[in-house]
């Protein structure tokens, strides 16, 4: 049977662990997952590419305020028959 020092301490161990795992499931824990899948390299294409997705999204926002800004009506297509 264990004393009760060495219960404390599987319980203390125990604790500990738990937290990890608690942190590992975080957004946190998602990206040092990441971190420990791919090497540097990778990590900064990757995180390059998201900025340009942001940026690209960036300006299709600015273009929509600019159109509500100035008042300006969409343009229109116009239907051409095709025979």
């Amino acid at each position: 049977m264990a004393t009760q020092a060495e219960l404390e301490q599987r319980i203390a161990s125990l604790e500990k662990r738990i937290a990890e795992l608690q942190a590992e499931s975080t957004p946190g824990g998602v990206f040092a997952l990441v971190d420990q899948l791919f090497p540097p390299e990778t990590r900064q294409h990757m995180r390059a590419a998201r900025k340009e997705q942001l940026l690209a999204f960036r300006s299709l926002i600015d273009k929509w305020i600019a159109r509500v800004e100035d008042d300006a009506p969409a343009p229109r297509r116009e239907a051409i028959k095709v025979e």
